[in-house]
C-alpha cells in the first residue's frame, strides 16, 4: 500500500502592518503636502544662490511693477521683489524648525515622565503645563521681544517654551494607556532602568500621535514667527523676511501687489504643506483611509 502524498498547505506569509507614515504616504494629501514642503524648503535653503540681485541691493524706482532686469518689479525700497523672496524664507524656516525641535524634546520628555510616574509628580508637571498654556503665545512673545529685542535666540526660546506644554499634554495622553500594558510590566520585572523604559518601551508606541503633533506644531511655529516678522520683529534691520515683507509692502498693495502677495503665497504654501502632512498622518494613525490609503 503506497502512501498518498497530500499537498501541504502553502505557508502563510506574515506581513507586518504598515506604520502610520507608510499609510499616510499612500494618501494624495500627504504627497501633495510633501511636494509643497520640499519646494518651499528648497527655495528657503538654496534660493539665495539663484537670486538675480543681492538681499538689500537697490535696483530701481520703489513700488514699480515693470523695472528692466526684474521679473516682478521692486518693493517699497527699490529692491528686487523676487530676490527678496528668495532670501526671505531661510530665517523663518531655521527659526521654526529649531524652536519646534526644542519643544518636541522637552515636551516629549515631560509627557513621558508624567505618564510613567503617576501621582504627585504627574500633577505638578501637568499643572505647570496648564499654567503655561494660560499665556497667549503671541502676547508673551511680544512682551519678551519688546523688552529684550528681536534676537534670534529669544524668538526660538519663546516659541519653544510656549509650544512645549501642548506637546507634553499630547504625549502624556497617548502614553498613559501604554504604561498599563503588559510589556511595560515585563520590562520593569526584568530590571530595566526608567530611562530605558521611557525611550525604548513608551516612546515607540506613541510615535504616531507625536508625528502628527510635530507637524502641527511646525505649522503653528511658522505662522507665529511670520506674524512676529509682520509686526516688525525681524532679526535684522531691513532683513529679507517673508512676514516683514508683507508688512513693509502692504501700503502699496494697489500699486505694486507682488511685494506683498509673493511672500504671503510662500507662507501660505508652507503652512498648507505641513498641514496636509499632519492631516495625512492623523488619518493614518486613526485608521481612516487605511483600507483605501491610495485615495
Amino acid at each position: 500500500m503506497t502512501a498518498i502524498d497530500t499537498p501541504s498547505a502553502a505557508p502563510v506569509e506574515s506581513r507586518r502592518p504598515d506604520g502610520p507614515f507608510r499609510v499616510a504616504l499612500r494618501m494624495w494629501r500627504t504627497r501633495i503636502g510633501i511636494v509643497l514642503l520640499l519646494l518651499l524648503v528648497s527655495i528657503a535653503l538654496f534660493g539665495p544662490y539663484f537670486a538675480p540681485y543681492g538681499e538689500q541691493e537697490f535696483v530701481g524706482q520703489p513700488n514699480t511693477r515693470h523695472v528692466p532686469g526684474t521679473l516682478l518689479g521692486t518693493d517699497y525700497f527699490g529692491q528686487d521683489v523676487v530676490s527678496r523672496a528668495l532670501y526671505g524664507g531661510r530665517s523663518i524656516l531655521i527659526l521654526a524648525v529649531t524652536s519646534t525641535a526644542l519643544a518636541l524634546a522637552f515636551g516629549i520628555a515631560i509627557g513621558l515622565v508624567a505618564a510613567y510616574n503617576r501621582g504627585r509628580l504627574d500633577d505638578v508637571l501637568m499643572r505647570t503645563m496648564d499654567i503655561s498654556l494660560a499665556f497667549p503665545q503671541l502676547l508673551l512673545a511680544l512682551v519678551a521681544l519688546t523688552t529684550i529685542g528681536p534676537e534670534p535666540w529669544l524668538i526660538v526660546a519663546i516659541v519653544a517654551i510656549t509650544t512645549t506644554p501642548r506637546i507634553a499634554r499630547i504625549t502624556r495622553g497617548a502614553a498613559v494607556p501604554v504604561v498599563e500594558r503588559d510589556f511595560v510590566g515585563a520590562a520593569e520585572a526584568l530590571g530595566e532602568s526608567r530611562p530605558r523604559i521611557l525611550w525604548s518601551e513608551l516612546l515607540p508606541n506613541v510615535s504616531g500621535p507625536l508625528l502628527v503633533e510635530a507637524n502641527l506644531r511646525l505649522t503653528y511655529s511658522v505662522g507665529l514667527i511670520a506674524s512676529l516678522g509682520f509686526l516688525g520683529f525681524a532679526t535684522r534691520v531691513n532683513a529679507a523676511d517673508w512676514g516683514l515683507m508683507v508688512n513693509e509692502n502692504r501700503i502699496a498693495l494697489s500699486v505694486q501687489p507682488w511685494g506683498t502677495v509673493l511672500p504671503a503665497i510662500a507662507i501660505a504654501l508652507l503652512t498648507v504643506g505641513t498641514g496636509l502632512i499632519a492631516d495625512g498622518l492623523s488619518r493614518a494613525s486613526a485608521g481612516i483611509d487605511r483600507a483605501k490609503g491610495d485615495q
